[in-house]
This record gives structure tokens, C-alpha cells and sequence, in this order.
């Protein structure tokens, strides 16, 4: 299934570029995963018909309890992004054995088509990272890789939009700065446009993925290139909190990602994610 969060409700792309709305007691995607979940959904009567273009379309889950951020988990991230460590005199380093992850805050989550905003306090090096994200469909804690997928309810886009002075002060040692609150401010997570139902998709995950800046190909991988496969990342979050209805995973990012062209957004830029099977999620800049 193809579900929406819209102005008119939940609704169900049962034909391209059609939306089925769906007789649900839910506002949004939000609510019905934190109720009966995302099945409902699939058994739901249909109240009418609308083009999709006709409808204004939300976050999937509009206000996540949290977001957990999966970084350097693409080898081709991972590798342009230990280079520049070394480079720093931090290395050398290995690709991670482990998953390595950050909490952000669910408020940064803004809709497709909203602007995504330079905040004045870090303005001139905020920077874009088109990635794969994995909605959490039924609560998980220490689940295995084998049973993660039953706790997934679905994928959709993420841009995971970073503050790289802040996130390089922080790696730095400064103890006034932290990767997390380089990734939370708001609008700093753009979602969308769609949540597509695991059973759309094989495992491993194998999607192309790729990042455009005002038209121009920024970055183009695929998640079969994954260092830790989708179930795995499940297994391992829900063994150091408990994953709930609504989380989101971003599985991380390939490179090409500003920081390493120094090509920073700026007010009147276009980004679009485009991901095989979801669609594409396209947020312009605005600045504070």
C-alpha cells in the first residue's frame, strides 16, 4: 500500500496519481499507527475519490516521539567521511562494526513542499543528506533481526539537514555543541511524501536513491550498498530503547552530501530526494 497523511485525511494511492480517502477515525498516519495500526488501513471502505495533485499532503507521521539518525552506513559515505577525519588528524578509522546513531528531535520533521529554514544561528553551512527512512509500525524492544520486520509499518523519504559547523564543533570536543542539535532544529527533517508498506519491497533493500540541489545530481547510490541492512538497525535501536508507533529510522546517507564540495544550501534552493518505489520529496530553502 501507498498511504497519505492530507488535508481531506488518510488516503490510499490505489491507482497512480489517484487517492482513495479512507472511512478511518484518524486525522492522520500518526494516529492510526499509535491505534490500530497500519493494517487498518489496507481494510478500510473508501469514501471517495481525489487526484493527488488536488490534495495538500502532510508528513506521514507528522510529530515522530523520536527520530534516530543511522550515519556512515552507506560505504560511500563512509569512506569519503573517514577520509576527511583522518585528514583532521583523528585517524586513521575503520569502517563501523556497529551501527552508529543519534536521537533528534521529532519537531524538526516539516511536510513535502514545506520550506526547510536556515536558522540565524547557523546559517551558512547547513547542508543536505537524501536518505531511505523506516517508520516503526509496532512497538519493538531487543527484538531480533529476524522478527524486525514485523515491527515495521513502511518506508518513506527523509532529508536529513544538518547544521556542519555545529556538528563539527561538537566532534570536535566542544562541550557547548552536539550532533543531535545540529540535526533537530526546525524544519531540519523533511518527510514524505508517501508510506509505502513493506510488502512493496524485498530484503535486502535494494532502492536507487538520488539527491538533486536545484536540478544538479548530488547523489545517486543504492541501499543494497547498506553496511547494516534495514533489519539489523531495528534489532540494534530496540536493544537501547524501545522503538514505538510512529518512530523513524533514517538508514543513512551515500556520499556526494555538501560537506565535502563545500556547496552549503542557500535561501531559494531546491532539494529533491528521489527514491525508487516511494517517490520523491522535493523542499525549497528559506532563510530565518
Amino acid at each position: 500500500m501507498r498511504l497519505y497523511s492530507t488535508d481531506l485525511g488518510i488516503a490510499r494511492e490505489d491507482s497512480p496519481g489517484e487517492l482513495s480517502l479512507l472511512d478511518l477515525p484518524f486525522a492522520d498516519l500518526d494516529t492510526l499507527l499509535r491505534g490500530p495500526g497500519i493494517e487498518a488501513a489496507g481494510a478500510a471502505p473508501v469514501t471517495g475519490r481525489t487526484p493527488l495533485d488536488r490534495v495538500r499532503v502532510h508528513a506521514p507521521v507528522g510529530r515522530p516521539g523520536k527520530v534516530l539518525i543511522v550515519g556512515l552506513n552507506y560505504r560511500s559515505h563512509a569512506t569519503e567521511a573517514l577520509e576527511m577525519i583522518a585528514a583532521m588528524g583523528r585517524g586513521p578509522l575503520a569502517l563501523p562494526e556497529e551501527p552508529n546513531f543519534q536521537v533528534v528531535a521529532g519537531s524538526a520533521v516539516i511536510a513535502p513542499g514545506a520550506d526547510i529554514v536556515l536558522p540565524a544561528v547557523a546559517a551558512t553551512r547547513v547542508d543536505y543528506e537524501g536518505e531511505v527512512a523506516a517508520v516503526i509500525g509496532r512497538t519493538a524492544t531487543a527484538v531480533s533481526a529476524a522478527d524486525a520486520g514485523q515491527h515495521l509499518a513502511g518506508l518513506t523519504i527523509t532529508n536529513d539537514v544538518t547544521a556542519r559547523d555545529i556538528q563539527r564543533r561538537a566532534m570536535s570536543g566542544d562541550p557547548t555543541a552536539s550532533i543531535g542539535v545540529a540535526k533537530s532544529f526546525d524544519t531540519f527533517k523533511p518527510l514524505g511524501p508517501c508510506l509505502v508498506t513493506p510488502d512493496e519491497f524485498g530484503e535486502p533493500l535494494d532502492l536507487r536513491l538520488r539527491t538533486r540541489v536545484n536540478g544538479e545530481p548530488r547523489q545517486d547510490d543504492r541501499t543494497s550498498s547498506f553496511i547494516h541492512r534495514l533489519p539489523e538497525l531495528i534489532s540494534y535501536l530496540s536493544h537501547y530503547l524501545t522503538l514505538e508507533p510512529g518512530d523513524v529510522i533514517c538508514t543513512g546517507s551515500p556520499s556526494g552530501a555538501g560537506l565535502f564540495s563545500d556547496s552549503f544550501l542557500r535561501p531559494g534552493d531546491v532539494v529533491e530526494v528521489e527514491v525508487e518505489g516511494i517517490g520523491t520529496l522535493r523542499n525549497q530553502v528559506a532563510g530565518a
